[in-house]
């Protein structure tokens, strides 16, 4: 490694000139980075088979209610009446804690049976409800 000469008062200058270091570095990663095999083994994994099951009526974290054009209310993609609504969310309440429910209703749905979805969510006193597919309402022009 170099040295510098000297500096005006003559005494010498102690830094080390690391652009050698730097392209040995450079030079080393380059041959690790050709060096090393490519990966091309497959990962072996166990996935769940189907046993067509239905799948339980209420999640523990969050449940879908969707709507759609011809007036079917759906709870996470099973058809229900407001009655059965009502004792699922009702069920849901007494949770802990409490899953959040996913109001989704399709921009052709009456507005009458959302309306009477949104009444039953009041009337079960549902604290977390929100309404997801929003996006679907930005170029709706009715």
């Amino acid at each position: 490694m170099a040295m510098a000469a000297a500096t005006a008062e003559g005494e010498p200058m102690m830094d080390i000139n690391t652009t050698p270091l730097i392209d040995v570095m450079l030079v080393l990663l380059i041959m690790f980075i050709i060096t090393i095999p490519v990966q091309t083994h497959a990962v072996k994994l166990d996935l769940p088979q189907n046993t067509n099951a239905p799948p339980p009526p209420i999640l523990p974290t969050k449940n879908r209610v969707s709507i759609d054009p011809a007036g079917t209310i759906a709870w996470n993609g099973a058809p229900i009446n407001l009655t059965i609504l009502r004792q699922y969310l009702d069920q849901t309440q007494q949770m802990d804690p409490i899953p959040e429910l996913h109001v989704e209703p399709d921009p052709q749905a009456r507005y009458e049976i959302v309306d009477e979805v949104l009444a039953v969510t009041k009337r079960a006193n549902v604290s977390k409800m929100g309404f997801v597919g929003n996006e679907k309402y930005a170029d709706y022009a009715g």
